[in-house]
């Protein structure tokens, strides 16, 4: 079930899979096999999950994580906004505070939240290239 989703996908919990297998699935019926199905998949799942560290994890309350992932429909590469990567730059200052100390960020209340919503892509991306040499 894990073998044929993205390796942070796969590190995630059951609903995270779901999401993403079952958007890919439909997306696939109607933009074919490639990069467009694949960005659909991820932006249903920052709808309910934010990316912490080298995984996925269910939000407190659902919704876009960013701009990119408020549009209704893909974009082409032409028309994409700028993304933050799974990290839900929609959420409240204290939440981003308590994901950067989980991801080993310190201090993050001194720092301003697009920072930290920078610095928190950072760390998960470090954590997501760990996770993979494993």
């Amino acid at each position: 079930m894990r073998d044929d989703v993205p390796s942070t996908v796969a590190r995630s919990d059951d609903k995270a899979v779901r999401t993403y297998k079952k958007t890919l699935e439909s997306a696939e019926e109607s933009y074919g096999d490639g990069e467009r199905a694949h960005r659909t998949a991820y932006a249903s799942l920052k709808h309910t999950h934010e990316k912490v560290g080298d995984h996925w994890e269910p939000k407190e309350e659902k919704g876009p994580s960013d701009p990119q992932a408020a549009q209704s429909t893909p974009r082409s590469a032409e028309q994409r906004r700028e993304t933050a990567q799974g990290v839900d730059a929609n959420a409240s200052k204290g939440h981003l505070d308590e994901v950067a100390h989980r991801v080993g960020i310190e201090r993050p209340e001194r720092m301003k939240k697009a920072d930290l919503v920078d610095e928190i892509e950072k760390a998960n991306a470090r954590a997501t290239a760990r996770a993979r040499k494993r």
